[in-house]
C-alpha cells in the first residue's frame, strides 16, 4: 500500500512512478503536489495507492509532519516504512476505508457537485486481473462483491444443508419409541427424524454474513443480505474482531473443499486478521478519486450542520452579490429560549492543515455574510411594496417563522450567531465525539463601529471550533439518517451554548421594566444616544427590554448608566436565555443612590404586605398599596424617609414630606404624607387596617416621593 497526503510537496524524484495515470505535474523547483483524495490502483508499481487527506499534517517548527512526527516521504511504502507504530499503521488501513464511504456518499448525494468525483468500478471478483492487495478496504470491498456474484453459491450450500431435515427415518422411529393405538392404528408421538450434524458449510455462512452485517452497520455500506441465518452479533461479534474469529477460522479450515468455499474462508480470515495480502482480482485501472476535498469537507459538515437547501430562502444562502454561505440553520436566539421566532446560524468550515489560522479574508467574507442576512431580515419585514417576486415569496413563507432582528423602539439588532469550524484530529486517532473552541488567541473574532453597543447592527461577533475530523467523516459515511439527525439537534444546542458563554464572558446581561408612572418607550427616546445600541426587546412581553453592558469599558460608565436607568426602571441581573418575568416580580435590587446618610436616624421601617382588591384603584397612583403590619411606638414626628419591608426585603425608598393625625373607623389614626417623585396633586395611598391590639386600628395615609419601586 503506497500513501500519498493531499497538497504536500513530494520531490519529484521520489513520487514518479507511484503517481502514474493521474495529472500531478512538477513545478519549476521539482516538487509535486496533488489536489486529489481518494484511492486508485497504479499498474505500474502493482499496488494500490491512497491518497489522504491534509488534515492528518501537522505543522512543527515550520515543518509538515504526519501525526506531527515524520515526514510523508517516510511513510510513502506503508509496508516497508518502520516510523508508525503499530496503532498509527492500523489506523491509516481503516481510515482509507471511511473516506472511501465518504467520497460514496458525496458522489451518491444528488444535491452535491459530483462532477469533481472521479470514478470507474473497483474490485470486481470475476473480472480481471489477480493481483496482490494489501489494503482493508480491498478486503471489505471483496467481501461485498463475493457477496454480490455468489447467490447461487449460498443457496445451494443452504438447500443442500436443509434437505431432508424433516424426512421421517421410521426404522429408527418404530425401533426406538413407542406407539399408541388409536382407531385399530398405531401414532408415534416421537417421531426419529434425520438427525443434524455439525456443518461447517453452514458456520462458514454464518461468520461471513455476520461480517457483511457488521460493515452495514459500522462503516455504512448498502450490502443486501439476502440469506436467512442466524447471524452473530453485539458482544460475541466484538469477540470474533478481538481474535476469535481468527482462532475459529483455523480450526475449521480443513472442512473445505470447493474452490468458492476456500475463497470465502481467506476473504473472512482476512478480514479478522486485517491481512495485508489477500488475493483479489482486478481491473488494470480502478479508481475513486475526489479534486478539492474541501467541497466534500464543506458537504459533510453542512450535511450534519445545516438545514437542506430547499428549506432556505431564496437568496440567503447563495447571496445575490455572489457570495455564497458554507452552513446556514435556523434555531432558537441567543436571549431567549423561545422556539417561534427563531434567527439564522451563519456557518464556515475551514478545511486546513492543523495548526494554521483563519485568515483575514475569511473573518471579513464572514462579517459580510452576516450583514447580507441582516438586510435580507430587514427587507424581509419591510412595509413597502417589493417588487423582487423572490422576496415576496419569502415573506409568505418565511415572515411569520423568522424574528425580525431589528426593534422598532429601541433600534436594537438581535445578535447574529456567526462561527467556523475547522477539522482537527484527536492525539490518540480516536473517532469519539468532540467539538472544542480553539485556543484562546483565534477562538473568538469581533468587528463593531462604536465600543459598548452589543445590539447594534454593526457589532458582529465569531465564534472558532475545532471539530474532530474522524467523527464527522465516519458518522457522514454510515450515512444513517437518525444518527445524523440526534447529532444535529446536539451540536446546534452546543453551539448555541458556546456563543452564549462567550457573550457573557465579555457582556454583563440585565433585563429591565419600567416603573410605575414611567413610560419607558418615551424614556427611551428622549434618552436615546444613551441606550442606542445597548438595550433590545427579545422578549414576548414587549415591556421588558435586555439591556447588555462591556465589561471592558469603564467602571464608571456603566455604573453612571445604571444608576440613572434606575430611577425608571426595575433592573436585574440575567444570564441569556433565561426568563426575566419572575425574576423582575421578586427583584429588590438597589440600583440608586439614596439621600440617606449612613448616620441618618430619622428612617422608619415598615413590615407589610399587598392590599386587597378594594384598594388596587391606588396602585395607578403609586403603583403599590400595603397592609402595615407593624407600626413602632416610637415618635413619628422627625420621620423623614419611610421603607416598607415585604418578605424580608426593601420594597422602595420614600422620603416623608408631612405627618398627621386622622380618624379611622371612628379611632384616632396616624398619617404619613410622603412627597412622590411624580407630580399628582394631592392624591393619598392608604396603609390600612392595622392591628396593634386586639381590637385597635391604625391607619397611614400617604403619598410618596419615589426612588425605586
Amino acid at each position: 500500500m503506497k500513501i500519498i497526503i493531499e497538497e504536500y510537496h513530494y520531490a519529484a524524484s521520489d513520487v514518479k512512478y507511484i503517481l502514474q495515470g493521474i495529472d500531478a505535474l512538477e513545478n519549476i523547483d521539482g516538487y509535486v503536489s496533488v489536489n486529489y483524495v481518494g484511492y486508485f490502483y497504479n499498474p505500474t508499481v502493482k499496488d494500490c495507492v491512497f491518497i489522504l487527506p491534509k488534515v492528518l499534517l501537522t505543522v512543527v517548527g515550520g515543518q509538515e509532519l504526519v501525526f506531527g512526527h515524520c515526514r510523508p516521504e517516510e511513510i510513502i511504502d506503508l509496508d516497508a516504512t518502520n516510523t508508525l507504530s503499530r496503532h498509527e499503521r492500523d489506523f491509516i488501513y481503516e481510515f482509507a476505508v471511511w473516506i472511501y464511504r465518504a467520497i460514496t456518499v458525496f458522489h451518491n448525494d444528488k444535491s452535491t457537485d459530483s462532477s469533481i468525483v472521479y470514478h470507474k468500478t473497483m474490485v470486481e471478483v470475476t473480472r480481471g486481473r489477480k493481483r496482490m492487495s494489501n489494503t482493508f478496504l480491498d478486503i471489505i470491498l471483496s467481501l461485498i462483491d463475493f457477496n454480490k456474484w455468489n447467490q447461487n453459491f449460498f443457496f445451494f450450500v443452504l438447500r443442500n444443508l436443509h434437505s431432508g431435515f424433516n424426512k421421517i427415518n421410521w426404522t429408527r422411529t418404530i425401533s426406538h419409541s413407542s406407539a399408541v393405538v388409536q382407531d385399530d392404528m398405531p401414532v408415534y408421538i416421537n417421531p426419529v427424524n434425520k438427525k443434524r450434524q455439525v456443518n461447517f458449510d453452514e458456520e462458514l455462512l454464518v461468520i461471513f454474513f455476520s461480517i457483511l452485517n457488521y460493515i452495514n452497520e459500522h462503516y455504512g455500506f448498502d450490502v443486501p443480505i439476502g440469506c436467512n441465518v442466524g447471524l452473530i452479533t453485539g458482544s460475541k461479534f466484538t469477540s470474533y474482531l478481538r481474535g476469535r474469529g481468527k482462532i475459529r477460522l483455523r480450526q475449521i479450515k480443513y472442512k473445505y473443499f470447493s474452490d468458492n468455499a476456500l475463497r470465502l474462508w481467506e476473504l473472512c480470515y482476512a478480514f479478522f486478521d486485517q491481512a495485508r495480502k489477500v488475493v483479489v482480482q482486478t481491473g488494470q485501472k480502478d479508481y475513486l478519486l475526489v479534486k478539492n476535498f474541501n467541497i466534500v469537507f464543506e458537504a459533510i459538515i453542512d450535511a450534519l450542520v445545516g438545514d437542506p437547501r430547499n428549506e432556505m430562502p431564496a437568496g440567503l444562502k447563495d447571496q445575490d452579490d455572489g457570495k455564497r454561505i458554507d452552513h446556514l440553520y435556523s434555531y432558537k436566539g441567543l436571549a431567549t429560549n423561545d422556539d417561534d421566532k427563531p434567527v439564522y446560524y451563519i456557518g464556515d468550515s475551514k478545511y486546513y492543515k492543523r495548526g494554521n489560522s483563519v485568515g483575514r479574508n475569511s473573518v471579513y467574507k464572514q462579517f459580510t455574510y452576516a450583514r447580507n442576512v441582516i438586510q435580507w431580515n430587514l427587507d424581509l419585514f419591510m412595509d413597502e411594496t417589493v417588487d423582487d417576486e423572490d422576496l415576496k415569496a419569502d415573506k409568505l413563507k418565511y415572515g411569520k417563522k423568522i424574528g425580525q432582528l431589528r426593534d422598532d423602539v429601541t433600534e436594537g439588532y438581535n445578535i447574529i450567531p456567526n462561527f467556523f469550524i475547522s477539522a482537527t484530529l484527536d492525539k490518540d486517532l480516536s473517532y469519539r465525539d468532540s467539538i472544542n473552541l480553539t485556543e484562546k488567541n483565534k477562538q473568538c473574532f469581533s468587528s463593531q463601529q462604536f465600543k459598548n453597543r452589543l445590539f447594534d447592527r454593526d457589532t458582529l461577533l465569531i465564534c472558532h471550533y475545532d471539530i474532530n475530523f474522524l467523527y464527522v467523516v465516519s458518522l457522514y459515511a454510515r450515512n444513517n439518517k437518525l444518527q445524523i439527525k440526534s447529532w444535529k439537534e446536539k451540536v446546534r444546542k452546543m453551539f448555541r451554548g458556546h456563543i452564549q458563554s462567550m457573550l457573557e464572558n465579555k457582556y454583563d446581561f440585565y433585563a429591565m421594566r419600567a416603573l410605575p408612572l414611567t413610560d419607558g418607550e418615551a424614556y427611551i427616546k428622549s434618552h436615546f444616544q444613551d441606550v442606542l445600541g445597548k438595550i433590545y426587546t427579545p422578549y414576548h412581553d414587549k415591556e421588558i427590554f435586555s439591556l447588555a453592558l462591556d465589561k471592558s469599558d469603564p467602571e464608571h460608565n456603566n455604573r453612571q448608566l445604571l444608576d440613572e436607568l434606575s430611577k425608571h426602571f426595575n433592573i436585574v441581573d440575567i444570564n441569556l436565555g433565561q426568563d426575566p418575568n419572575s425574576l423582575l416580580l421578586k427583584s429588590t435590587v438597589v440600583r440608586t443612590s439614596l439621600p440617606l446618610d449612613k448616620q441618618e436616624k430619622n428612617v422608619l421601617t415598615g413590615l407589610v404586605r399587598s392590599s386587597d382588591k378594594e384598594f388596587d384603584k391606588f396602585a395607578t397612583h403609586a403603583g403599590r398599596t400595603y397592609v402595615m403590619e407593624r407600626i413602632p411606638s416610637i415618635n413619628l414626628l422627625n420621620v423623614k424617609f419611610f421603607l416598607p419591608m415585604v418578605g424580608g426585603s426593601i420594597d422602595g425608598y420614600y422620603e416623608l414630606e408631612r405627618i398627621g393625625i386622622a380618624q379611622y373607623n371612628g379611632n384616632p389614626a396616624l398619617r404619613l404624607r410622603l412627597g412622590q417623585y411624580y407630580s399628582i396633586g394631592d392624591r393619598w395611598v392608604q396603609i390600612y387596617r392595622t392591628k396593634m391590639q386586639p381590637g385597635e386600628l391604625i391607619s397611614l395615609e400617604m403619598t410618596i416621593k419615589l426612588y425605586q419601586d
